[in-house]
């Protein structure tokens, strides 16, 4: 049973950084985009992620409720010495839904437009930019596990074990692969000069994508980041690494072409190597602290939570999946039996 709670924590931690991914994205792919093409790359967005972008932040929340049942030890480090940069990845998301609905449906289109434009879009960057320095705070081996608090500052406790340069890469490089998925996804949504233009930004991203992940790694191994030479001395993360330097080639081909299908699958393929390359390096030790390495494994409840939560996850998941697979394939996010290409232009 344990083994079932944690494939769906997995999942849903995959699913997020996908589907979460790439509606962040989408509106950091707008803040870089030139004035001329923000309102169609707004419009795009709307029009493809309107129906479906309330239904991503679900795995967050399945993420949470599996963490704080099943692995109660983890969640009580991350809520206490993470609890500023998720406090502020909670009022990016708020803020980003707010601006999301007003500037769509605010009665009256005036000034107030511009505001909510750019709340939208400074949120969308913001955000996975805080989820990114939290992940790298958890494995960048700066977190104090205290037992008394009062020997220890406020910044020494909740603010530097996030707030470095390690972990601000960390979020810059998520930020990067979110806007990377999002571009990706449009260029399957858009046909003609809008589909070129989102197949250029794809291509742009993934460039800095390569770019942030290579000096990610490079300065966690000047610094002596542990959890980056572990990664670095594992073969099977290397493994994955290479692959996913293999798999660009089809990758940006597909891209150039502008391959509906398979510039998205590959795009997905690529976000699986990273994120099974990054867990497996250290998995069960995600959290690195200053002291000691904490196991997830490790200050599980009784057997009976276990089985009772991987009964109702098994249950959830017959229920929620194929409704949501069906709501993303009705609104054209799943591309299945489809050539690929369109004729451009028309």
């Amino acid at each position: 049973m344990l083994y079932i709670v944690l494939f769906f924590l997995l999942f849903s931690l995959l699913l997020y950084v996908l589907l979460g991914g790439a509606d962040f994205g989408a509106g950091i792919v707008e803040l870089f985009s030139s004035k001329k093409s923000k309102r169609i790359t707004r419009d795009t967005v709307y029009r493809v992620m309107g129906p479906v972008w309330e239904a991503n932040h679900i795995w967050l929340i399945i993420l949470i409720v599996i963490m704080w049942i099943a692995f109660p030890s983890y969640f009580n480090v991350i809520m206490i010495y993470l609890h500023v940069p998720f406090v502020l990845v909670l009022l990016g998301i708020t803020m980003r839904g707010v601006a999301f609905i007003f500037r769509h449906y605010d009665a009256i289109v005036d000034k107030s437009q511009f505001f909510y434009n750019w709340m939208f879009r400074i949120s969308s960057l913001v955000t996975p930019v805080f989820l990114g320095m939290s992940f790298g705070s958890l494995v960048g081996g700066r977190i104090i596990l205290a037992q008394d608090f009062s020997g220890y500052s406020f910044p020494e406790l909740f603010i530097w074990p996030w707030f470095n340069l390690f972990s601000f890469l960390v979020g810059l490089f998520y930020a990067a692969l979110c806007a990377f998925l999002a571009s990706t996804l449009l260029i399957g949504e858009t046909k003609g000069e809008v589909r070129r233009m989102f197949s250029r930004k794809s291509a742009i991203f993934t460039t800095v994508l390569v770019l942030l992940g290579f000096i990610l790694i490079l300065y966690g191994y000047i610094s002596e980041v542990k959890f980056i030479k572990d990664f670095i001395n594992n073969p099977v993360s290397i493994g994955a690494v290479i692959l996913s330097g293999i798999l660009l080639f089809p990758l940006w081909r597909a891209i150039k072409k502008q391959n509906r299908v398979a510039s998205r699958y590959l795009a997905g393929l690529q976000v699986v190597l990273v994120l099974f390359a990054a867990l497996y390096a250290h998995f069960p030790y995600i959290i690195i602290t200053t002291g000691k390495e904490l196991s997830i494994l490790e200050g599980l409840p009784p057997h009976s939570v276990i089985q009772n939560l991987a009964i109702m996850l098994l249950i959830g998941g017959a229920i929620i999946l194929p409704g949501l697979f069906h709501l993303m394939k009705s609104f054209g996010m799943i591309k299945i039996l489809e050539t690929g290409k369109e004729e451009m232009g028309h």
